[in-house]
């Protein structure tokens, strides 16, 4: 038989009003004693639990920011989210906001439209110092904040979900240094945009397997496109008219298309390893039409899911941060392109 109010609040000698306002995350309980409200739910079973996480005892409504653009993976992610959390009974709602740019100003005057109702907000944003006070104010305000894809540690987040950037970017230079067989010569990156700390953290990662095993490779350009394609297909375009024997390509964040345009356009006696982030449609395509050697998936569908449960468990939860847990990625080579 499943636990009552009256049972949590005899187990943790609190008056059944103290444990109603806490299970309904509402005001005018301490600390101390929503701790010890929540501890004793999950004692008695009273919380539902998935994968291994607490979830809250009522419906909440979620919010997500999401920078969607042109970007496939966008796409992607804000389709998986809306479509789980349909699906779910303990989401009362879910409201995505496609972020006009990556700036903070962006996030700010999305902010503003945040439901008064919301319990719990998503956000994918650069780690600036504006961007960490807009969460930082959200947080205060009672709302509990997730990070997703590329994390921003400074801000009060109770859980960050997606992989770890940094050795996503080493593992690229690892497969890089492997693809080459120890051949000498010049790579080109096309960095997406070094506001966002997963950004950052995957060129750190590649630059430095390089230095530690690859001293015969060297990157002679380094071009941040800021995601958008037009960019990346003239970044590319340079780099192969400079280096007309350019060893290899990685790509950092979007900006794949300009790329892959680029390669079919000028067709290299020896084409350069392409080596990008995010299994698409698009990148589907760049496998089987050999333009890419290996994409590094992170799992849209993965992220989604779990920044939906990391939200209801973070509202559920007393604690202020989750276990840490990243999302293993995913390689994918044309041989093993997964079913859509």
């Amino acid at each position: 038989m499943k636990a009552t109010v009256s049972d949590i609040a005899r187990n943790c000698g609190l008056s059944t009003a103290t444990v109603d306002r806490v299970l309904n995350n509402r005001p005018g309980a301490s600390a101390a004693n929503r701790q010890r409200v929540m501890e004793a739910a999950k004692q008695l079973g009273y919380l539902p639990v998935a994968d291994q996480v607490t979830l809250p005892s009522r419906p909440a409504n979620l919010e997500f920011f999401l920078p969607i653009g042109s970007n496939d993976f966008m796409h992607d992610l804000a389709k998986h989210i809306e479509d789980y959390a349909s699906r779910l009974p303990l989401v009362a709602s879910c409201r995505i906001h496609n972020l006009a740019g990556i700036s903070p100003n962006a996030l700010q005057t999305a902010v503003e439209k945040l439901s008064l109702r919301a319990n719990g907000v998503g956000v994918i944003a650069v780690d600036h110092p504006r961007t960490r006070n807009i969460l930082r104010d959200m947080v205060e305000a009672g709302i509990r904040l997730v990070t997703l894809v590329s994390d921003i540690p400074a801000a009060p987040r109770s859980a960050y979900v997606g992989i770890d950037n940094r050795v996503a970017g080493r593992t690229a230079a690892l497969l890089m240094g492997r693809f080459l067989g120890g051949r000498e010569g010049q790579l080109a990156m096309v960095v997406g945009s070094r506001s966002y700390r997963g950004h950052e953290e995957r060129e750190m990662g590649f630059r430095s397997v390089l230095g530690e095993e690859f001293p015969n490779l060297t990157v002679s350009s380094a071009v941040e496109i800021n995601d958008e394609p037009d960019a990346s297909y003239a970044a590319t375009m340079k780099a192969l008219r400079n280096e007309p024997e350019l060893l290899g390509i990685y790509c950092v964040g979007a900006g794949r298309s300009g790329i892959a345009k680029a390669i079919r356009e000028t067709r290299p006696n020896r084409k350069p390893v392409f080596i990008c982030h995010d299994l698409t449609r698009e990148t589907r395509g760049y496998l089987v039409d050999d333009l890419a050697d290996v994409v590094i998936d992170q799992n849209a569908r993965l992220i989604a899911e779990q920044s939906v449960i990391q939200l209801l468990g973070s509202i559920a939860s007393s604690a202020p941060y989750l276990t840490r847990k990243f999302i293993e990625p995913r390689l994918i080579f044309r041989e093993n392109v997964p079913v859509q």
